[in-house]
C-alpha cells in the first residue's frame, strides 16, 4: 500500500507539550517568582515593628532626659576644699537647679570656678544621677610667699609649685617660706622678667632635700644666678642659679654633715663647695 502523500507528510505539525500554568508562574519572570522576590526585598512585618519600637524607645529616652521631671538637678555638692568653704565653691559655680541633668554645661562650670576662685587648681564636675551634681575641687598649695608693700601694711601673695600667684593673704601662711625678690636693679630682671626669676626661685625651693626644706625660711633672689637661701639658726646658703639642683643638694648635705656648726654654705659651684663661720 502506498504511503501517505507528499502533502500529507508536509502538513504534519510537531506537537509541543503544554506547560502547566503553575510552572510558568513559578519561573523567574512569572508572577509567583515576582512575589517571592518582593518578599525577599521588602521588610517584613517583624522588621517594621522593631523599627517602630526603636523610634518609640528613642523618643521616650529623649523625653525622659529633657521633658520629664524625673532627671532634673535637685542637689549640688562641693568636696575637696581646704581653705575655701564648700559654700564659696557652690556660689561661684552657680549651678541652676530644676534644669535637666543632661543639659548641665560642665565645661562652663569649670571655667567659671577657675575664673572666680584662682585658688582652685583642678575641678571635676560630675553628674550623680538621677538628681545630683558633684563639684570635686583640688586647691593649690603655696610653696612660697611673695611679700609686697611696706612692713606696716605688708601683704603676702601665695605662689604654687608652677609659679602661679593665686591668692593674697594678710598673714604669712604657716610653714611656707617667704620669697624676697630683690632684683629690681639687676640686669637679669630686664633680660628674663620677674616671672622667670620667680619660677627659678620656685624650682630651687621645690628641689631641696627634706632635711633642708623644713628649715627654709626665706628664698632671696638678687639676680638669675644669685639665689640665696636663709635657714633656721641664722644659717644661709648661696645657691647661685637654679641649675644643677641635684648636684647642689648633694654638696650641701655633705657640707652640713662635715661642718655642722657652719653658718654659711656656698654650693653655687657644686664641684667645689665651701662653708664658713661657726
Amino acid at each position: 500500500m502506498a504511503g501517505p502523500g507528499t502533502r500529507e507528510r508536509g502538513g504534519r505539525q510537531k506537537t509541543v507539550p503544554a506547560t502547566p500554568r503553575a510552572s510558568r508562574e513559578g519561573r523567574p519572570g512569572g508572577r509567583l517568582g515576582l512575589l517571592k522576590r518582593l518578599r525577599r526585598t521588602s521588610p517584613g512585618r517583624p522588621v517594621v515593628l522593631l523599627l517602630a519600637a526603636a523610634v518609640l524607645l528613642s523618643g521616650g529616652i529623649v523625653w525622659a532626659l529633657y521633658g520629664s521631671t524625673w532627671l532634673r538637678v535637685e542637689q549640688v555638692r562641693a568636696t575637696g576644699t581646704r581653705v575655701l568653704t564648700p559654700q564659696q565653691v557652690l556660689d561661684a559655680a552657680a549651678v541652676p537647679t530644676g534644669i535637666p541633668m543632661i543639659s548641665v554645661d560642665t565645661g562652663a562650670i569649670e571655667d567659671r570656678l577657675r575664673r572666680e576662685l584662682p585658688r582652685i587648681d583642678t575641678i571635676d564636675v560630675v553628674r550623680s544621677w538621677p538628681h545630683g551634681i558633684g563639684l570635686k575641687v583640688t586647691e593649690r598649695k603655696p610653696v612660697l610667699l611673695l611679700s609686697e608693700g611696706p612692713s606696716a601694711a605688708r601683704k603676702f601673695t601665695e605662689v604654687d609649685r608652677n609659679g602661679v600667684r593665686f591668692a593674697t593673704v594678710t598673714k604669712p601662711t604657716a610653714g611656707v617660706p617667704r620669697l624676697d625678690m630683690a632684683a629690681t636693679r639687676s640686669p637679669s630682671l630686664r633680660r628674663f622678667g620677674e616671672q622667670r626669676l620667680l619660677a627659678e626661685a620656685v624650682r630651687v625651693a621645690g628641689g631641696l632635700p627634706a632635711a633642708v626644706a623644713r628649715n627654709l625660711t626665706v628664698v632671696k633672689v638678687t639676680s638669675y644666678d644669685s639665689i640665696t637661701l636663709e635657714l633656721g639658726r641664722d644659717r644661709s646658703v648661696f645657691w647661685g642659679s637654679g641649675e644643677s639642683g641635684e648636684a647642689k643638694s648633694r654638696a650641701l648635705l655633705a657640707l652640713m654633715k662635715a661642718a655642722p656648726d657652719a653658718k654659711h654654705f656656698d654650693v653655687s659651684a657644686p664641684t667645689a663647695p665651701a662653708s664658713s663661720g661657726s
